[in-house]
């Protein structure tokens, strides 16, 4: 054999082994590649220990203002406070401090930020937390609800409800405040002593409101009683939250078209201010002195407007009164028969301390406003819930107090909220200033002159808070 021949040969065969490695890589799928070496760090497993927190609350002392110092909420707080206190595992101490009502809160809060002796935690409406925030005195709650080892879960914040939560946010995205509870302004309504009227419903419109409240007070003039002369309608007490109220159920609200300020000057407005005025010019409206829980349990009025938060007091004042007659409540209701009741959400802030004691007291807030704690809270106070966990940890206590069932249904049925600017506290005590000069003015034209005059009050106090 030449050795052109040999050559050729050798080629063949050491071409065989590829060309049978190429057939079997057509039926057969290639492993994957070695990786590359690389100098990334590798992750950490998921099962590694969390970081320990930066932020040690160990041994603080948090100052809770709050408004609950009657009443068996009282002893029922009081005994939650010194819960925490005895079992919190970073030895917090929370000293709980009654202010009085929420106007008393604001007004000694306002003082506080003025000495710099300010507590480290306040309940308030959003408006009022939303004012405190601008004067940079509050907290963002967003940089503790969503920590990740002293924050919320992805199932607890999701059962809070919405509109609470909403409720509790500045127009600037800051969470002001945590939803503690919520209530709604209804109408209390006797309904034994309405069908002794000749009604057998309770009424469906505005016009059917007046009906009846007149009804009441006519049977009180005209009975052998002297003492209850010029009672039996609505006690009508004419203050901001009342009005809103009426202005919900007749189709309207206080804000422009832009939301960023007040228009009270407009029609709605004007027929509420008619309304309750025409009311009290045909003798159908009392007033009273203080809270008209036994006005309402001795058939001195048909209708009072109340917070469901005060059902244990009429319950106390008809138990007082003796009386046996049947009580429930109603919406507000318009002229088209728009039913409406103003939500009231309470909330509760953190003021802005050293990163340890703000932590502190998102410690003992988480614990105040969880299901099982606010379960306790609810059932003494006859607040509502905001957080859809709670209701399923009160045992019977919805279906052994109705009253206090069918407000929640009305409050989600037909709730609606006051206005959240930074200006309303400032306005709504305006809106009762007018309102109770409206009661008082001549004719329609001064009712128009009242209301300009409300929206330059209004326009100033936005004006303040920018």
């Amino acid at each position: 054999m030449n050795k052109k021949k040999l050559l050729s040969l050798i080629l063949v065969l050491a071409l065989v082994p590829f060309a049978l490695s190429a057939c079997a890589k057509e039926e057969a799928t290639p492993e994957a590649p070695a990786p590359e070496p690389t100098d990334m760090p590798m992750p950490e497993p998921t099962d590694a220990p969390a970081p320990e927190p930066s932020v040690d609350p160990s041994g603080q002392t948090v100052t809770f203002w709050h408004v609950w110092g009657a009443g068996s909420e009282a002893d029922v707080l009081t005994a939650l406070v010194e819960e925490f206190n005895a079992t919190n595992e970073w030895g917090i101490t929370v000293v709980a401090l009654d202010q009085g009502r929420y106007g008393d809160v604001e007004n000694a809060m306002n003082a506080a930020i003025q000495s710099g002796d300010v507590p480290t935690t306040v309940v308030g409406y959003g408006n009022v937390l939303s004012s405190w925030e601008q004067v940079g005195v509050m907290a963002d709650f967003n940089d503790f609800v969503h920590d990740a080892t002293f924050g919320l879960t992805d199932e607890e914040y999701a059962a809070v409800y919405e509109a609470n939560l909403t409720g509790g946010v500045t127009a600037g995205g800051v969470r002001v405040g945590w939803p503690i509870s919520q209530s709604a302004n209804v109408l209390f309504y006797n309904a034994t002593w309405a069908k002794e009227l000749g009604f057998e419903s309770p009424p469906a419109n505005s016009a059917e409101f007046k009906e009846q409240a007149c009804a009441a007070a006519e049977a009180n003039n005209s009975d052998d009683d002297p003492d209850n002369d010029g009672t039996g309608g609505l006690v009508l007490y004419a203050g901001a939250s009342n009005v809103a109220s009426w202005v919900f159920a007749f189709g309207g609200g206080f804000m422009n078209d832009t939301g960023d300020g007040y228009n009270f000057n407009n029609d709605v407005v004007k027929d509420v201010a008619v309304f309750l005025k025409d009311l009290q010019d045909s003798g159908c409206t009392l007033t009273t002195e203080g809270y008209p829980n036994p006005e309402f349990a001795t058939r001195k009025a048909l209708f009072t407007m109340s917070s469901t938060a005060g059902l244990n007091h009429q319950y106390a004042a008809f138990e007082e009164a003796g009386s046996s007659d049947e009580w429930t409540l109603l919406p507000f209701v318009g002229p088209d028969g728009t039913k409406s009741v103003n939500a009231f959400g309470q909330y509760i802030g953190i003021v802005k301390s050293t990163p340890e004691q703000d932590l502190a007291t998102w410690l003992f807030i988480r614990y105040l406003t969880s299901p099982e704690v606010q379960a306790q809270w609810y059932a003494s106070s006859n607040y509502y819930p905001t957080n859809s966990s709670t209701i399923g940890l009160m045992g019977d206590f919805a279906t052994e107090n109705p009253l206090w069932t069918l407000g929640l249904e009305y409050s989600g049925m037909y709730g609606q909220a006051e206005p959240n600017l930074p200006s309303w506290s400032t306005v709504r005590r305006a809106v009762g200033d007018a309102f109770q000069k409206i009661l008082q003015a001549e004719d329609a034209d001064a009712i128009v002159t009242l209301l300009e005059e409300l929206d330059g009050t209004a326009a100033e106090a936005v004006a303040d808070t920018q």
